[in-house]
């Protein structure tokens, strides 16, 4: 037979009666506020209660109308169905078999990604930033650019048009070929299948067998890498102060080249300008 619990001492009593009263008193500020509030907002004194009666009903019977006509219902009516199509298409395929593959596939792949990420991150930036001091160093020519690009379309627009027109006036041989493409290849499909089947099965064996020999390889090279580095630093030292020293001879004989081109123009320009005196012979020292 179970005990008998025993009965609430009087503190219990008092703690209780005074949790419930305080609570009936917040509850009851709470309302009075609420109420205070209603009045003040519907008080028809200041007529603040008539305009915003005015709204509520200007609004709904404005949402009322707009509900209510053809486009709206029509509207409804796509978008409950394409709801409903999305979920009984959609939920088949997040239960079926299927999707757990693909499912385990994005985690394993998502797993071996992001510190594959994380890594090339700094590089990724930087190259980015490299791109984008190229493109704004390379902004005088893109206007050359535009009207090559431009020239050459429109030299293209006539080859496209005639080639549009000869292929629209041989609809029936097209067809022809496609017809007879079809039959000659259609009964070499399962062929090229097992084909590809047999070439995959010897593919995997190969990259199976040459795995080991090529991290073996892979590690000597690495270890004549390391070896070799401090030689391969040093010609490469020898390599850059070599283009320090043809620097100023590269950029003199630039600057001569650029000067003998400018006399050549102005000649060529005086002899062929028909606004030229004659007797009169422009020269240019290129020195």
């Amino acid at each position: 037979m179970a005990p008998i619990p025993p009965l609430p001492s009087r503190e219990d009593v008092l703690r209780v009666a005074r949790s419930t009263t305080d609570i009936t008193g917040q509850l009851l500020d709470t309302a009075g506020n609420l109420t205070k509030i209603a009045i003040n907002t519907f008080d028809p004194r200041d007529g603040s209660g008539q305009e915003v009666l005015r709204v509520l009903r200007e609004t709904t019977a404005e949402l009322a109308e707009a509900s209510a006509s053809p486009q709206a219902q029509e509207a409804f009516y796509r978008i409950v169905d394409t709801l409903t199509r999305l979920g009984t298409s959609g939920a088949p395929l997040a239960v079926h078999p299927v999707s757990e593959p693909a499912q385990a596939l994005l985690r394993v792949l998502g797993d071996s990604l992001l510190p594959v990420l994380d890594a090339v991150e700094p590089a990724v930036e930087e190259f980015a930033t490299a791109v984008g001091e190229l493109v704004e160093a390379m902004t005088p020519l893109l206007p050359a650019g535009a009207g090559l690009a431009a020239g050459v379309l429109l030299a293209l627009t006539p080859l496209l048009r005639a080639a549009a027109d000869v292929l629209r006036d041989s609809s029936p041989e097209l067809r022809r070929i496609a017809d007879a493409l079809t039959a000659a290849l259609a009964p070499l499909m399962p062929l090229q299948v097992a084909l590809a089947e047999r070439a995959a099965a010897a593919g995997a064996g190969v990259v199976r067998a040459s795995l080991q020999p090529l991290a073996d390889l892979t590690e000597a090279a690495a270890a004549t890498t390391r070896a070799a580095g401090p030689v391969l630093i040093a010609g490469e030292e020898l390599v850059v102060a070599g283009l320090e020293q043809l620097q100023p001879l590269l950029l003199a004989t630039a600057s001569r080249a650029g000067r003998v081109a400018r006399a050549a123009a102005v000649r060529v320009s005086a002899a062929v300008s028909p606004a030229a005196e004659p007797g009169v012979v422009v020269a240019v020292s290129a020195g």
